[in-house]
């Protein structure tokens, strides 16, 4: 059965904010230490950070950066990692059991992401602090000489202000497992207040309030309705987290459609910040930031629920082998960001290196990249533009708590300018679907290359000895003739249908 959908530059979403294709770095596992910082290594620069990491950051297309948490913020002192190194405190990390040398801190941070090319998402800890130590990491970073804080960035040796724009406040504070966790009223009221606070220091800083940890957690929705009716005044953005584990699936079929749970938390979410917004006649719209989403091994590779064990430095915690199946997911949910683009506009794959990441190492030897890194890479390349409606009229099969499930997840990106059109698509069916998609108004377009990423063995990964086992390949066969593309997506594939000349 051939899959069948329209392609109309009428009909459209949303412009694609380009912070949708950011990443997550947390002083978690070897993120850090081993991951972006590792002064012995080869490629390292003067500054400690491993050339190989920077430079696979930058071929992955990354835009913004979170940082230093997650769960490790809510029991960090900012304080600890600025200054003279040999003056700073080690620490024990209660979030990953982890001993923490703060070698690395705001000041390192900002080095690296400027090396990156990225803009940074700064969160505060508001779960062991709040407002007074919030109001001050927004002056030491964003304040110019003059003031306790500013002066001690300039003493430092940063006499310009950094200027971070986006910061979170908190992380999870709903779950038991953090430092400090609040209810829904506790945490709506002191982000209110150390918002506040924050923008009197900066008023053009932008702010992102927790949401719910995931969708299963018992307040999800009304977390969100109380959280933002208490902290709307200050509240630009709402987080979304979701992770998903393949072993939470009875097989292959149901696993690929983990994407279906993330659009309805997204239509929920954003059901719910309206509705918030009726109730105060207010016409602002608050933005949806999904600052933590990835595929998560974390039944197979449970490291990081010890919490008996002694203390480490840099212990390997969630490293994951992700799978050709993993890359497929990823690519589903890359899909679902876009086709929100008009509400989702921040987006967070976590992690960046070495913890459920795109990208691995080993200390001292190779870092390469995972089978995830490779429909992330599209995506931000490609994916640049404005996101039009699509329809997709495809086959379907079963999956038990789903019902019938389309075998197509796709959506489109047009960049206008340029005359581009991308087409991203995965099949998740077992079998090679022909697709044809009929061009309105994109007289001209013609096919400049069609990516595939597919493979017989969909637990095939990539390793330090075999780097490049799962990689993209180019489709044959596709083509635009009579204002129709028609196109064979192979079994269990990640697609990229990349046409120029549509004006």
């Amino acid at each position: 059965m051939t899959a069948r959908l329209v392609i109309d530059p009428a009909f459209t979403v949303a412009a694609v904010d380009e912070r949708l294709f950011g990443s997550f770095v947390e002083h978690m596992g070897r993120a850090v230490y081993g991951g972006i910082y590792e002064p012995d290594h080869p490629t390292a620069d003067e500054d400690g950070f491993r050339g190989d990491v920077l430079e696979l950051t930058r071929e992955l297309g990354v835009t913004v950066v979170r940082y230093p948490g997650g769960n490790f913020v809510s029991a960090y002192d900012w304080e600890d990692g600025v200054g003279p190194r040999e003056q700073r405190p080690t620490r024990l990390d209660l979030a990953w059991r982890s001993i923490e040398p703060n070698e690395v801190g705001t000041d390192e941070f900002m080095a690296w992401a400027r090396k990156a090319g990225v803009q940074p998402n700064f969160a505060v800890n508001l779960g062991t602090r709040g407002v007074d130590a919030a109001r001050n990491l927004v002056e030491y970073c964003n304040s110019p000489a003059g003031s306790r804080y500013a002066d001690w960035r300039v003493e430092n040796g940063h006499a310009d202000p950094y200027g971070i724009k986006l910061w979170c406040l908190g992380n999870e504070m709903d779950g038991p497992w953090q430092v400090g966790q609040k209810t829904a009223v506790e945490y709506g009221r002191l982000a209110a207040e150390a918002g506040k606070a924050m923008r009197l220091v900066d008023p053009s800083i932008e702010l992102c309030v927790v949401g719910s940890s995931n969708s299963r957690m018992p307040t999800f929705g009304v977390w969100e309705d109380t959280v933002l009716d208490l902290a709307w005044d200050v509240a630009d953005y709402i987080s979304l987290h979701t992770y998903y584990d393949p072993a939470d699936y009875p097989d292959l079929d149901a696993y690929l459609t983990c994407s279906l749970d993330l659009d309805r938390m997204i239509d929920t979410v954003v059901a719910t910040a309206d509705a918030v917004a009726g109730r105060k006649r207010s016409r602002k719209r608050v933005g949806l930031s999904v600052d933590e989403w990835n595929i998560w091994h974390q039944q197979a590779n449970p490291h990081h629920t010890d919490v008996t064990g002694p203390f480490k430095r840099a212990p390997h915690l969630a490293e994951d082998d992700q799978t050709l199946a993993d890359a497929l997911v990823v690519g589903c949910l890359l899909i679902t960001l876009l086709r929100h683009a008009d509400r989702v506009k921040i987006g967070c794959l976590a992690q960046l290196v070495n913890v459920i990441p795109p990208m691995r190492t080993l200390d001292g030897g190779p870092a390469w990249r995972q089978t995830s890194f490779f429909p992330f890479m599209h995506a931000s390349r490609f994916g640049r533009g404005t996101v039009l409606r699509l329809e997709p009229d495809a086959p379907t099969y079963e999956v038990e708590g789903e019902g019938a499930v389309s075998a197509l997840e796709a959506t489109a990106v047009l960049d206008e300018a340029g005359g581009a059109l991308t087409l991203f698509a995965v099949n998740r069916g077992a079998d090679a679907l022909p697709l044809e998609v009929r061009l309105r108004d994109l007289g001209g377009a013609s096919v400049a290359e069609h990516i595939v990423l597919a493979g017989d063995d969909l637990d095939a990964t990539n390793t330090a000895e075999a780097p490049d086992r799962v990689a993209p390949s180019q489709g044959s066969g596709a083509s635009v003739e009579d204002g129709r593309l028609r196109a064979e997506l192979p079994p269990r594939s990640w697609n990229v249908l990349r046409l120029t000349g549509a004006r």
